[in-house]
């Protein structure tokens, strides 16, 4: 099978969702194939989950005073700090037939299963914890967990998207994302232990596309797929734009009652 590769120049919050979504829509209609999309984040934003409440997980005056954007992901999952120098960013739109899944499980396992290997190809060893309840499927080394994702199915076709921390600046993490400790500085502190990057556990600087080579040669390998470096379609961006607006609108991301 051939797949398409879109590597995204960085884009802000709202267009990044955008193009997800977009770019799902348009495999649905059979106007686009199944599609590994890698991408950064200008300027820094928090994302939360479908379900949640961004004002009781996102700190808004925090990221309003450090420029950071917020929007809420098509996807579940829980709020994610997303940095614009330390994070790649990978998303995959995809009929379930072709990789092989039958459901959100096994999407799941099939792609991160794809990530890891390719991880292995930077010396990385991780494994994959399923998550539970309140968090969904991510990767760990040890007890530190490097890259969390999120999914959305829709019949038979897939967006799952999820972040990969090359470096992490769990500080500015925590002054963003709210928490339980008395400052950013002691959640950094507790929370050392439980949230690496890649350049940590490799105990030198590393590119986020030297990363993104290797996660496209893990897909290759797990999946058994090629990749053809191609564009974005002109009616995915045309659906991204109009898309934009829904995801830059406060309705989306501050209104709850859609989603009681």
């Amino acid at each position: 099978m051939k797949w398409r590769l879109v590597v995204s120049p960085p884009g802000d919050a709202y267009l990044n969702m955008a193009i997800d979504e977009a770019m799902l829509d348009a495999r649905m209609r059979g106007l686009a194939p199944n599609t590994l999309r890698l991408y950064t984040w200008l300027p820094s934003a928090a994302s939360v989950g479908y379900f949640q409440d961004m004002e009781q997980y996102i700190d808004l005056e925090a990221c309003r005073r450090l420029g950071v954007q917020a929007v809420r992901r098509p996807t579940g999952g829980g709020a994610v700090y997303h940095d614009s120098a330390g994070e790649l960013t990978y998303s995959v739109v995809a009929d379930l037939k072709s990789i092989g899944a039958s459901d959100t499980i096994g999407v799941y396992q099939r792609i991160i299963e794809s990530i890891t290997s390719g991880l292995k190809l930077l010396g990385i060893k991780a494994s994959v914890s399923m998550g539970s309840s309140r968090e969904c499927p991510n990767i760990r080394v040890g007890s530190a967990k490097i890259s969390g994702s999120a999914q959305l199915i829709r019949g038979g076709y897939f967006l799952q998207h999820g972040t990969l921390l090359v470096s992490v600046d769990l500080v500015k993490m925590f002054t963003v994302l709210k928490h339980p400790f008395s400052s950013p500085e002691e959640a950094a502190e507790k929370l050392s232990t439980r949230i690496s990057s890649i350049s940590q556990l490799l105990g030198c600087s590393v590119s986020r596309w030297e990363v993104a080579d290797c996660v496209v040669a893990g897909f290759s390998e797990v999946l058994g797929v090629s990749f053809e470096r191609r564009p974005l379609t002109l009616w995915e961006l045309r659906r991204a734009g109009e898309l934009r607006r829904k995801y830059s609108s406060r309705e989306w991301n501050l209104e709850r009652r859609r989603f009681k």
